[in-house]
Order: C-alpha cells, then sequence, then structure tokens
C-alpha cells in the first residue's frame, strides 16, 4: 500500500488510519506493507517499503462528510491521519479538502474506505 502523501508519518509512527478510494476487500488481521510508491513506477525503478507491516484492525465505507459532521470525530481522525497540529492540514475541513483534490472525482459525499491499522516488527 502505497503511502506517498504520507511517508513521514509512516516512517515516525503517528498514523494510524488511512483512507481510500478502494481497498474494501482488506480483512483485520490483513499484513500490508507500507511502501513510497506502488504504481507508476518507472523501468528500474523498485519499490521502497517504508518499514515492516502494518496490521489490519478494521475496515469500513464512510462518507468523508462524517469528519465534518461531527467535528470532535474530525479532529480525532485528523490526528490519527497524522496531521495533528498540521498547520495547513490540521482542521477536519481542511484535511478533506487536501483529500478531495489529492483523489480524482473525490468529494465530500464520496463513500471511501476507512482503514485503521497498527504497526508490528514483523520483518521478510
Amino acid at each position: 500500500m502505497s503511502f506517498s502523501i504520507t511517508t513521514e508519518q509512516i516512517k515516525s509512527g503517528t498514523k494510524d488510519v488511512t483512507r481510500r478510494s478502494g481497498w474494501i476487500f482488506l480483512k483485520p488481521g490483513d499484513l500490508i506493507r507500507p511502501v513510497l510508491k506502488a504504481m507508476g513506477l518507472r523501468p528500474g525503478e523498485k519499490i521502497q517499503a517504508l518499514r515492516a507491516p502494518i496490521r489490519i484492525v478494521a475496515v469500513r465505507r464512510e462518507p468523508l462528510r462524517a469528519m465534518l459532521d461531527d467535528l470532535d470525530y474530525g479532529y480525532d481522525e485528523v490526528r490519527r491521519e497524522g496531521y495533528e497540529g498540521h498547520a495547513q492540514y490540521g482542521h477536519p475541513d481542511a484535511w478533506v479538502r487536501m483529500f478531495c483534490a489529492s483523489h480524482k472525482g473525490a468529494t465530500p459525499d464520496s463513500l471511501i474506505t476507512r482503514i485503521e491499522f497498527e504497526y508490528t516488527d514483523i520483518e521478510d
């Protein structure tokens, strides 16, 4: 799973939730390797692992708007996404706008996949 936008949050371990347009097939207990980039690699370019695999804890679909409709939830989710106190994206509204801008066709009403995970020290 690519974390090109939140590479530092993954490396520092400050992120334990991610939102995706797809990935609904994930199940609790699945192990996924966090990588810098997985698609669009140039010839000769290799996948760069960011750390040990993450373990999926929970997967559900919800509208992005859930972060705006309940600001307590929104701020908690911004924190869990690794953006607590971020000057530009620390507010749920700004975070949702950033998500929509970086995911073609996404709007606050889009149904997305919320993926909760935990870090492991499992090595290949």
